[in-house]
């Protein structure tokens, strides 16, 4: 189990985080929330990393807007969390990104996100240096912002019934980032990778999650 800790970003804004794992860990990764907080979800993807040896941080980008977040999955917790999401500017989500790979200083860094954070970790490729693999699952936004340019490995996953991310937009990603690691999961849902989601599919998140360990085994390891 982990523990919430207070992070300083680069424009002096204090926000939350949860940090989970051992302090000896030579490897960190950055887990990036839903659009629904850091709720108990994001927390026990946390600690899951943790278990395999990684020194974990997920900063509560929500702070922001209102500290404290932390949303179930009903259709009022969706609109809520779309709500949120809307006040936030990008550039102070990744220096909120930042201040968490700064928390883990010394060690070798990926990223991995989930829905809003599938993005974030998009940009975590593109938009930051700290990272040296970045896994995004069901990232809505990186259709939008494909033409980036990475600055490591990047691997993505995507449910092939996603109502929110249509195969033409990952097709379009596939051509923008022909070398990307881009997995499509069979009549998988949005949200396919999150047990508390009516939409989860444990085969599908067992075979994503074994993929990305794999990945950062390669990367960070």
């Amino acid at each position: 189990m982990g523990q919430m800790i207070e992070l300083t970003a680069a424009d002096g804004f204090k926000l939350s985080a949860y940090t989970a794992g051992d302090a000896a860990a030579t490897k960190g990764l950055v887990v990036v929330q839903e659009i629904f907080g850091v709720n108990h979800h994001i927390r026990d993807m946390a600690d899951r990393f943790a278990a395999q040896g990684y020194a974990v941080c997920a900063p509560a980008l929500f702070d922001r807007a209102r500290p404290g977040v932390e949303l179930g999955y009903t259709q009022d917790d969706i609109g809520k969390g779309r709500e949120l999401r809307m006040q936030l500017d990008d550039a102070k989500v990744m220096a909120d990104v930042a201040a968490a790979a700064a928390h883990l200083a010394g060690r070798k860094l990926g990223i991995v996100g989930y829905c809003f954070g599938g993005t974030v970790a998009w940009w975590g490729a593109t938009r930051s240096r700290a990272f040296a693999a970045a896994s995004c699952w069901y990232g809505g936004g990186i259709p939008g912002t494909r033409e980036e340019r990475g600055n490591c490995p990047v691997q993505m996953h995507f449910g092939e019934k996603d109502a929110s991310i249509p195969m033409t937009d990952v097709d379009a990603v596939r051509a923008a980032q022909p070398n990307a690691e881009i997995y499509v999961y069979a009549g998988a849902q949005h949200g396919f990778g999150c047990d508390e989601r009516g939409s989860f599919s444990k085969p599908d998140y067992e075979l994503a999650q074994r993929r990305t360990l794999e990945f950062f085994a390669r990367h960070i390891a």
